[in-house]
C-alpha cells in the first residue's frame, strides 16, 4: 500500500483552563525563583507566559464574568460585586442571572462540545449545558450549586467546599489557612476524579482560594513575617502539586491555559468614598443611616464597591435630584475633580489615579445599568462603599487588595501575543482552537 494513502486520524482538540484567582505574574515569578513552585517552572519551559491584565472594575465576578464572555462588562452586565436597583435603591448580588451574553460554556455546547466546570464565579444558578458545572463562591449552598442536581449528593457525601468561611477567617489566621487548604483539597479532589473518569472537550477548574489568602496574608508574605509567610508559600507548594497532578492527566495534545484575573499587592489603607462624598456635599444620609436606601433625596452622588459612583439622576433613581443633560454633566464632573485631589490623611499620598466616565470603557447593551464614573485608586488603596463609616481611612484585618494589571497569563506548547493581553482574550482563543467563531466578543485571540 503506497505510503500516505491513508491520512493519520486528527485528535480531537481539548482545552484545559486553570484559574489562580488573583495571582500576580510577579509572584509567581518570585516563588520560582524560590523553589516553591517546581512544576510550574517546568511549564514555563514548555510555553509562554505573560502579563495580563483585568477590566474594570478588577474585581473577580466582574473579571469572570468578562473572562466566560469575552465581553465588556457593558454587554455581559455585572458590574460590580455588588450592585443595586436604582428605582427601589435596595442593593443585591449579581448572578449568572445577571450574566446577559453568552458564557463559554453555553456555546461550546451549542456545538455538541461537553464542559466541566468547577468553581468558577458568577455561575450560579448554573445554565443548562452539555456537561457539568460547579458553581463557585456565590452560590448560597452546595444543593443550588450544580448541574446536573444530583451532582451536590456526590459532593456533599465527599466533603466538598463551595469556599472558605471568610468570617471565621477575619478571626483567625490559622483556621484561615486550615480551611483553605481543606478547600483546595477537596476541589482538587473532585477534578481530578473527573480527569480520571469523565469525558470532556473543555475544563475549567479555578481556585479561589489564592485571593483568598492574598486578601489576608500579602503583606506577611511581603514583610517576611516569620510564621505567615512560610504559610503563604506552603499553600503555594500546595497549589504547584494540584497542577502537578493535572499535567500528569492531560495528554500532550490538550491545550492548557493557566491565568489569574487581577493583580495583588499590599493593601495600605481601605477608603470609605461615601464618606468622602458625605464630606463634600455631594451625598446626605438621614440620621444613623446604614445603606443606600437611607440616601437623602437632595444627593448628587453615592458609591459602591469598588469606586463606582452613581448620578442621583432623575428619572433613573428612587428620589432622583440631578436632570438629565448639563446638570448631570456638571455633577460629573465636580465629582470627578473632587476624587482626583483625595489624599491619604497620614501620608498625603494621591488615593485615586484616575477617574473614568462609563463611556470610556464600556460599550454594549447593558451600558445603561453602567455607573456614570469609576475611581481608579493607586495601588493599595482599596475603595470601599460603606455608608456608614466613621473616619475616611482604616486598615483592618485585610493585608492585601486587587491591581487592574500584573495578571498573568500561560499556555503550553504555544505563543501568546505579546501586544497587550486582558482576561477577555483566552475565551476567543478557546472557540478558535473549536473552529467556533467568537462573534460579539470584545476580547480576541490570545494566542499568535
Amino acid at each position: 500500500m503506497p505510503f500516505g494513502l491513508f491520512k493519520k486520524k486528527e485528535q480531537k482538540p481539548q482545552v484545559f483552563v486553570l484559574g489562580l484567582d488573583g495571582t500576580p505574574l510577579t509572584l509567581l515569578q518570585t516563588l520560582m525563583e524560590r523553589g516553591v513552585m517546581p512544576h510550574f517552572a517546568q511549564l514555563v519551559k514548555e510555553g509562554d507566559l505573560q502579563p495580563s491584565v483585568s477590566v474594570v472594575p478588577f474585581v473577580s465576578s466582574v473579571a469572570w464574568a468578562s473572562f466566560m464572555t469575552g465581553c465588556n462588562p457593558a454587554k455581559h452586565g455585572v458590574f460590580g460585586f455588588v450592585d443595586r436597583n436604582p428605582r427601589t435603591l435596595e442593593i443585591f448580588l449579581p448572578n449568572a442571572n445577571s450574566v446577559k451574553a453568552k458564557m463559554l460554556w453555553e456555546i461550546l455546547s451549542a456545538h455538541d462540545k461537553r464542559s466541566i466546570v468547577i468553581n468558577v464565579p458568577t455561575n450560579y444558578p448554573p445554565r443548562n449545558i452539555k456537561g457539568w458545572i460547579v458553581a463557585g463562591f456565590d452560590a448560597p449552598k452546595l444543593e443550588k450549586a450544580t448541574h446536573p442536581a444530583e451532582l451536590a449528593t456526590k459532593l456533599r457525601d465527599m466533603g466538598y467546599r463551595l469556599d472558605i468561611d471568610a468570617w471565621k477567617a477575619r478571626e483567625s489566621k490559622d483556621h484561615l489557612l486550615e480551611d483553605l487548604d481543606i478547600t483546595l483539597h477537596k476541589q482538587a479532589q473532585f477534578a481530578l476524579e473527573c480527569l480520571d473518569r469523565e469525558p470532556w472537550d473543555f475544563f475549567i477548574l479555578h481556585i479561589m482560594g489564592t485571593d483568598r489568602l492574598h486578601h489576608f496574608l500579602f503583606e506577611e508574605f511581603e514583610t517576611n513575617h516569620p510564621a505567615y509567610a512560610p504559610a503563604f508559600m506552603e499553600y503555594y507548594r500546595k497549589v504547584d502539586g494540584v497542577i502537578g497532578e493535572i499535567v500528569k492527566r492531560l495528554d500532550d495534545n490538550v491545550t492548557l491555559f493557566i491565568l489569574s484575573d487581577h493583580g495583588f499587592c499590599t493593601l495600605k489603607k481601605e477608603v470609605s468614598v461615601n464618606y468622602y462624598l458625605q464630606q463634600q456635599g455631594f451625598l446626605q444620609m438621614k440620621d444613623g443611616g446604614k445603606s443606600l436606601a437611607d440616601m437623602l433625596p437632595t444627593s448628587k452622588a453615592y458609591s459602591l464597591i469598588p469606586g463606582r459612583i452613581y448620578v442621583n439622576l432623575r428619572g433613573r433613581e428612587r428620589d432622583g435630584s440631578v436632570s438629565p443633560g448639563s446638570e448631570y454633566e456638571e455633577v460629573r464632573q465636580a465629582v470627578a475633580e473632587s476624587l482626583r485631589q483625595l489624599k491619604d490623611p497620614d501620608t498625603g499620598e494621591p488615593i485615586v489615579a484616575r477617574v473614568v466616565r462609563r463611556e470610556e470603557v464600556y460599550s454594549g447593551a447593558c451600558f445603561p445599568q453602567a455607573p456614570d464614573l469609576i475611581a481608579l485608586p493607586h495601588d493599595g488603596y482599596d475603595l470601599k462603599g460603606n455608608f456608614n463609616a466613621a473616619s475616611l481611612t482604616e486598615k483592618g484585618v485585610m493585608t492585601g487588595t486587587h491591581t487592574f494589571d500584573n495578571a498573568m497569563l500561560y499556555v503550553r506548547g504555544r505563543q501568546l501575543r505579546n501586544d497587550g493581553l486582558s482576561v477577555m482574550d483566552v475565551a476567543p482563543a478557546v472557540l478558535d482552537l473549536f473552529d467556533i467563531a467568537a462573534d460579539g466578543m470584545d476580547g480576541r485571540s490570545c494566542l499568535k
